[in-house]
């Protein structure tokens, strides 16, 4: 997909030592250095700024939106971002509009440490690849300047928080399934939750979600889910608007605090969720749980990218801030709202060994423990649905991909949204 056609579409809808070792501050700044930060509301968290700005001794301003919002802004002007935070989905998007640069690996500090989840898209040898956009086939840049798998020194995005999201349900509301055996995406389109359903108002996320309800209902299958043709595109929407119009979808939301309200509110009793919204309606005490479907995960990574406008005293502020996300208190920090870090190991020592054990392990809450707000997100003795981190990551149905059929999708979107 070209800029153009994209604006054309888009324009219609030991702990504190281990990481002062991981990060250096900028030296011999006459002034402070301002990074401008453009992404969603997933990372950019008011403690994240305040506690990069106090490690880092650099000034930084961050401008959180919806997911389209965002990827409009950056797609179209590099002068509007030094860094850019959002989902592997928006690479393509980015890459092809030529509004980010290459990230040299040389000067990221940790990136000997990441994963092999990010670097080769599986956990484990066991676990499932799944559809679509695994990490590494969008992550090296190629000598011909596209973007693959092969190992090179030029990076397209920084990996770093990435998890497998579901659908959340009011367990007051639906009752309550099993792990990987009951629970499934087609309760989506369940008539007992007629007018209680709400979906991410995101084409390139919400595609999937649907599909994955379509298909796990037995009403079409797809030749390959991560790059539908035209006609499986018409087949599907053919399919969801008559639901639609039939009742069964409450609406859209467009961020996470939308996503919290309508199910905090009693609007909706299941819907696409992230994990943040999920840890905030339990520290609500609303009894949300986050699915583990039994058809996989929809997964995703985050990815931080480096504007092509960006250089000079910026650019070395912005690589700071880069290598800080992957020093361990970040990772930490973001663990507490459900999300995992590309090099793990350097978090640990800044979680509690309960926190560790719940959060990557799968283990049960041997106490409360807090989210990102303070409040208590988890009750002892809870187990995380999905369990451990590398349990969830060998379970991916498919990836957050923008596939070729990305612009018709767009088309199709706007008629199911407004059906």
């Amino acid at each position: 997909m070209n800029r153009r056609t994209f604006l054309r579409q888009s324009g219609r809808l030991g702990a504190a030592a281990l990481a002062a070792a991981a990060f250096p501050k900028l030296a011999k700044a006459k002034s402070k250095p301002t990074v401008n930060v453009v992404g969603t509301h997933v990372t950019l968290l008011e403690p994240i700024r305040q506690r990069a700005e106090q490690d880092l001794g650099i000034n930084l301003e961050f401008h959180p939106g919806g997911d389209a919002e965002v990827l409009l802004k950056a797609a179209t002007d590099p002068t509007a971002f030094d860094l850019y935070e959002q989902w592997s989905n928006s690479i393509k998007v980015l890459w092809q509009a030529k509004t980010i640069q290459p990230i040299d690996t040389r000067r990221l500090t940790c990136w000997s440490e990441i994963g092999s989840l990010s670097k080769t898209g599986l956990i484990s040898e066991k676990a499932r690849r799944g559809l679509g956009d695994a990490p590494d086939k969008i992550l090296f840049v190629q000598p011909d300047g596209r973007l693959g798998g092969s190992e090179t020194e030029d990076i397209s995005f920084l990996p770093y928080v990435h998890n497998v999201d579901s659908f959340g349900y009011n367990s007051a509301v639906v009752p309550k399934g099993i792990p990987y055996e009951t629970e499934s995406w087609g309760w989506l389109l369940d008539e007992r939750w007629r007018g209680k359903v709400a979906i991410v108002n995101s084409p390139e996320i919400g595609v999937f979600d649907l599909a994955l309800a379509v298909r796990a209902k037995g009403l079409m299958d797809f030749r390959d889910m991560g790059g539908m043709s035209r006609e499986e595109v018409d087949q599907l929407f053919a399919i969801l608007i008559d639901f639609k119009r039939r009742g069964q979808f409450r609406g859209v939301w467009t961020s996470v605090p939308h996503s919290v309200e309508l199910m905090a509110s009693g609007e909706v009793a299941i819907q696409s969720m992230f994990s943040p919204g999920v840890s905030a309606l339990n520290g609500m005490g609303i009894p949300c749980i986050y699915a583990a479907p039994k058809e996989g995960y929809r997964a995703w990574h985050g990815v931080m990218c480096l504007s092509r406008a960006c250089v000079g005293e910026r650019q070395e502020a912005a690589y700071a801030f880069m290598n800080w996300w992957l020093s361990g208190w970040p990772g930490a920090f973001i663990a507490r709202q459900g999300y995992y870090i590309s090099n793990p190991q350097r978090s640990r020592p800044f979680m509690s060994q309960a926190e560790w054990d719940y959060w990557y392990e799968g283990k049960p809450a041997a106490e409360a423990l807090p989210g990102t707000d303070g409040k208590i997100a988890v009750q002892p003795g809870e187990v995380r649905t999905g369990g451990s981190y590398v349990k969830r990551f060998e379970n991916i149905a498919v990836w957050n991909t923008v596939m070729d059929t990305y612009e018709y999708i767009l088309t199709k979107w706007n008629e199911f949204v407004l059906a």
